[in-house]
């Protein structure tokens, strides 16, 4: 924290412009002993760009615009400059050189966010946004990357901490001075305050699906017999010939996987090798890697052709009956699905309605999508869940109020791990190292 640290904000690679940040209790300092203009980077005001050069004692790098923000009044909390010089590779390398050359360390993954966090700028769930906002595949990731970072997330989780603190101050209090008449508040009232906060936390639990996918997809596994038409229902899903297409069995060896946008959630569809008896070596390796694809699938879509006599299926999987431009075989006039035709592409949109009903348990639209906790989020709830249970059943079984109390601190430190009340080198060097440099 002591360390003023220098990167390279933009992406590697060219483009129009660089940016270069700065920032610790020497980045105006820094600054100045590389740029030169009418006003010294000392002198400006805050937030105000000066148009100036970067040299390298007489030998002039690039002509830039600097920009100085003074603490606490930054992204980091420091003092902060930003240095915005022309986009190409050697020249903002060759900047910041210079800047480490001068005092300044070069900056880890994430450290400006870590650097904000620790100066009180955000709470951990906000951190964690901002590598959200970056890697949003969808509008929908997008506006859940938003809102977190705006503090939805960390409200909620505040709302949750209020009230086993007050709770635990209650029953602290009635432990502490037996003799002050102060009310236990036991029984039914106390109880009914903890079921509170249960449902409180099963809110948020109940979001770590949405979270999922939001982050990382929703990894679908398109699965069938041959000839069914996965590898057209992946074409059609894509809007390209994505994949080979033929009448001949077998066509498909191994995995391709696509993702797209499909009303705002990320699917990532993957297209396997129709599943059947062979003794062909290559297609028996694809039909296994088929399988270990649709063990590892959160969605799996069964293609069939509704066309013929219905087979055997899987009770898990969302059945695609396809081939509808030929005529429903009676045997499928039971079964729920989807029905379309991927020739003509009639009856999509009621498979796109079922993926999206399995994914949000009805429209998208319909649900807020602004808290959706990720896997750390959902390990501390989970144990802040477990905890506040075990108080509830002290409280049932009579026990002292002192093993009540213990119960509800731990469940206050886990719910506090979420936002970085109960924080840890290890938490926060996981959290930050998936950063890119520079953020």
């Amino acid at each position: 924290m002591n360390d003023t640290i220098a990167a390279i904000s933009t992406p590697f690679g060219e483009g129009a412009i660089a940016l270069l940040r700065l920032s610790g209790p020497r980045a105006v300092e820094v600054a100045d002993t590389v740029f030169r203009s009418k006003v010294r980077a000392a002198a400006l005001a805050p937030r105000v760009q000066q148009f100036g050069a970067i040299f390298d004692g007489e030998e002039k790098i690039d002509d830039v615009l600097l920009t100085v923000f003074r603490a606490p009044a930054s992204y980091t909390g420091e003092d902060v400059v930003e240095i915005a010089g022309h986009g190409g590779v050697l020249v903002s390398r060759r900047i910041l050189e210079l800047l480490l050359r001068h005092g300044a360390r070069a900056a880890e993954p994430g450290e400006y966010t870590q650097r904000a966090y620790l100066h009180g700028k955000l709470d951990l769930t906000q951190a964690e946004a901002v590598m959200d906002l970056i890697t949003a595949q969808t509008d929908l990731a997008l506006r859940a990357a938003t809102e977190q970072l705006e503090g939805r997330l960390g409200d909620r989780i505040r709302e949750v901490r209020e009230k086993l603190l007050a709770l635990l101050a209650h029953v602290e209090a009635f432990i502490d001075f037996p003799d002050e008449d102060i009310d236990p508040d036991t029984g039914d009232a106390l109880h009914a305050r903890l079921e509170e906060v249960c449902r409180l936390i099963d809110a948020l639990l109940d979001t770590a699906t949405r979270g999922k996918v939001l982050r990382n997809g929703l990894r679908t596994v398109i699965y069938g017999a041959p000839n069914v038409g996965k590898s057209s229902l992946l074409n059609f899903l894509l809007g390209q010939e994505r994949a080979i297409v033929s009448p001949q069995p077998g066509t498909t060896r191994d995995v391709i996987e696509e993702t797209i946008n499909l009303r705002g959630i990320p699917v990532r569809l993957i297209d396997t090798a129709g599943v059947r008896e062979s003794d062909d070596t290559i297609e028996q390796a694809g039909i296994e890697r088929t399988r270990l694809q649709v063990e590892r699938a959160d969605l799996i879509l069964q293609v069939v052709d509704g066309s013929i006599p219905s087979t055997d299926f899987r009770a898990d999987a969302l059945i695609v009956l396809n081939k509808i431009d030929l005529g429903e075989h009676p045997s499928w006039h039971a079964v729920e699905g989807a029905r379309l035709s991927c020739l003509s592409g009639k009856g999509v949109e009621s498979l796109v309605d079922a993926i999206a009903a399995r994914v949000t348990g009805g429209s998208a639209a319909q649900r807020d999508w602004s808290v959706a906790i990720n896997t750390r989020h959902f390990d501390c709830l989970q144990r802040a869940r477990l905890l506040t249970t075990t108080a509830q059943v002290a409280l049932d079984d009579g026990l002292s109020p002192e093993f009540v109390a213990e119960e509800l601190r731990a469940a206050l430190d886990a719910v506090g791990e979420v936002v970085g009340k109960a924080d840890s080198e290890d938490v926060l060097g996981k959290i930050f190292s998936t950063f890119c440099i520079g953020k």
